[in-house]
């Protein structure tokens, strides 16, 4: 016990020392940058010279005077345009996309870096285009897209390494260490910042970026001692060069991390110091996380000031990610998709990400409600007609709610219809194929037959007649069969696009399973021909009929043996490369059983393939995540299966294991 108050004390001294020793911004490393380029700017002989003087000089505004910073790179952008000046024109768009990102405006950002990529790309301008790359990643990561922050960083530091900047190269590793500790991915984000840390000397102005990513990542592994140095560091750095951008950051650390370990009161001072800060120079961002802290800080103590706080950070977090900022920045990525081929993943995340802020401004507006609510209940009972007002409200968020999920249903719905539809129309051909053939090898055994018939008696080969007979009845047979088989492929076409009636009804479950594996092993050989897979089923046919809704569990079915199929399909592809080299042969297999337990049924879908990793096993049923290559899944179909099974007073269950496969049980009541 004496220890862990030991360890408290020092944890709050060590902090607080650091805020008291640089309580007032210094200015002594901003100043003296930016008096030294205005000299620059002053004794310059040429226009690049001037141009050069003046996007440094923005970008050491650009943390402390956004209206100085925003004054001076537009004078460097007009001087270089006036002067033709393609490199110049490249550098200072990428600087002045890094004010527009600090001040939440990520379409004017993404704007200005694809003009400077393009610039550089058609100068062949490398520096440039490193830059560029390394500032799209920036702006990525901001609006939350690891994937595409870390495929940007990974080109512009592929570029650095081939020309030898040693300073971007560095940079590359911290905005790496950034993204990667973001995604919780901690040893590869600890194996960057360590070398940003080595080259200190090279990162000198943005150590009051590093420093607090290597604080996050000790914060994570448990080590908060060592955590609060490294903010502290981080908080040093960035008063030494007036970067209240960098402070306000910090001290949002600072307030969450004494949040989490219950320490209020130190909370709530840095996370004032670091909503002010951010207030200043309108940084956005900063001004949404310390509001937010604020609000929940002062939400048991002060419920008035943590409403207020609590409508600045949401009106900061609707500027930066408001449906009409997103919709703007997606309409200019859509545009961009057509220049740039690489941009084409970027659409269908924006789309996503679009779909899941209607979302939450719903749950906002039931969180607000919710606050106003326990804020008036606090004070004062209100009377019943305010109650029945409120009630109102949130009926119709409800129902606004009900009708945006039951377009997400629609939408996963048609997606996996079209995926089926194209793969299926491959398969139908097959059987169709077999039956004109057949049909016309009839038509020209008729005629034989007729020509045969029409001989005098004496003449006629009885033999040939019956083998004749004998062949137009055995090609009737096989033009049935195939009949029959594409009928088959149709009608569970059919049956999957049928909407929902809601209502339950008595359905053989046995059969239902085994016409969407049929279906669904149509619709992936449909697409690759070359795949084939061993289909294993074992039904209890003692179970009967339960009463389920056939349309919505069926969906349950083909989206877990669809995502089985996948599973083997990427696990073969894999397996085949090993295979030339001399490996054993892999055999996909995928296998649905059904058995009554109790009062319940067990439906269990498993395969053989790579199985999924246990650090992801927990967020597979959440709304848009997968495992999938951007454009090959929606991130739903699990989370709506889900969802249909709860529907059903059931549960859904994953068992896997890496590199072995994986086993979806589905437990349903038998009533």
């Amino acid at each position: 016990m004496i220890k862990k108050c030991l360890n408290t004390i020092f944890f709050i001294g060590l902090s607080l020392l650091c805020l008291s020793q640089y309580s007032k911004v210094a200015d002594s490393t901003s100043s003296k940058n930016i008096n030294k380029f205005k000299k620059l700017f002053l004794s310059a002989k040429d226009d690049s010279s001037r141009i050069i003087a003046l996007d440094r000089i923005g970008f050491f505004y650009q943390r402390q005077n956004a209206d100085s910073s925003l004054k001076y790179f537009n004078a460097a952008l007009n001087l270089a345009t006036q002067k033709s000046l393609p490199w110049a024109e490249a550098r200072v768009m990428a600087g002045l996309s890094g004010l527009m990102e600090y001040q939440g405006k990520y379409a004017e950002a993404f704007e200005l870096l694809f003009k400077s990529l393009k610039i550089a790309e058609e100068n062949n301008l490398a520096y440039d285009i490193a830059r560029a790359n390394r500032r799209i990643s920036g702006v990525y990561e901001e609006l939350q897209n690891y994937p595409n922050a870390i495929a940007y960083l990974l080109k512009a530091l592929q570029i650095d390494e081939a020309n030898h900047y040693p300073d971007k190269v560095a940079i590359d590793h911290y905005a790496l260490a950034d993204a990667y500790e973001k995604i919780n991915n901690l040893d590869s984000a600890t194996l960057h910042v360590n070398f940003a840390l080595k080259h200190k000397a090279l990162l000198k102005d943005l150590m009051q970026y590093v420093y607090p990513i290597d604080g996050h990542i000790k914060r994570k592994k448990g080590n908060y001692e060592q955590a609060v140095i490294s903010y502290q560091k981080g908080f040093e750095e960035a008063q030494m060069s007036s970067d209240l951008i960098a402070s306000s950051q910090i001290c949002a650390d600072f307030s969450d991390m004494y949040l989490q370990r219950n320490l209020t009161d130190s909370a709530i001072f840095y996370a004032l110091k670091g909503f002010n800060y951010s207030k200043e120079v309108s940084f956005e961002k900063g001004v949404m996380q310390n509001g937010y802290l604020l609000a929940e800080l002062y939400d048991s103590i002060q419920p008035s000031l943590a409403l207020k706080y609590f409508k600045v950070a949401a009106n900061a977090e609707k500027k930066l990610f408001g449906v009409n900022n997103i919709q703007t920045i997606q309409n200019l990525l859509t545009r961009e998709e057509a220049k740039q081929k690489e941009l084409e993943n970027t659409k269908i995340a924006y789309r996503a990400r679009l779909r899941l802020f209607a979302l939450l401004t719903g749950l906002a507006a039931l969180i607000i409600i919710a606050f106003i609510q326990y804020r008036n209940n606090r004070q004062k009972q209100k009377a019943n007609t305010l109650l029945q007002q409120q009630k109102n409200k949130v009926e119709t968020t409800l129902s606004e709610l009900k009708s945006t999920q039951a377009q997400l249903i629609h939408s996963e719905k048609m997606a996996s219809l079209g995926e089926l539809t194209a793969g299926i129309a491959h398969e139908i051909q097959n059987p169709l194929n077999f039956v004109n053939n057949f049909s016309e090898v009839n038509t020209e055994l008729i005629e034989e037959l007729k020509s045969e018939k029409l001989k005098v008696k004496s003449e006629r080969d009885e033999q040939l007649e019956s083998e004749l007979l004998n062949d137009i009845a055995e090609n009737e047979k096989k033009i049935n069969h195939h009949g029959k088989r594409a009928d088959a492929i149709v009608k569970g076409m059919l049956q999957h696009s049928r909407s929902s009636t809601g209502q339950k009804e008595q359905t053989n479950i046995n059969a239902l399973a085994d016409e969407y594996l049929r279906l669904s092993y149509h619709g992936f050989r449909g697409k690759d021909k070359a795949f084939n897979a061993t289909l294993k089923t074992d039904y209890d046919e003692n179970i009967g009929k339960i009463n389920i809704i056939p349309q919505d569990i069926g969906r349950v079915l083909l989206n877990l043996i669809t995502n089985a199929f996948y599973a083997v399909g990427e696990k073969q592809k894999a397996e085949s490369l090993k295979l030339k080299a001399g490996g054993e042969a892999y055999e996909p297999t995928i296998s649905v059983s059904t058995k009554r337990i109790g009062s319940n049924i067990e439906i269990r879908v498993a395969d053989n393939g790579n199985g999924i990793a246990q650090k992801i096993v927990e967020k597979i049923f959440q709304p848009f995540f997968t495992t999938k290559p951007t454009g090959q899944g929606t991130g739903l179909g699990l989370s709506l299966s889900y969802d249909i099974v709860k529907a059903h007073g059931g549960e859904i269950k994953v068992e896997t294991k890496e590199g072995k496969g994986s086993t979806f049980t589905i437990i349903l009541p038998f009533a």
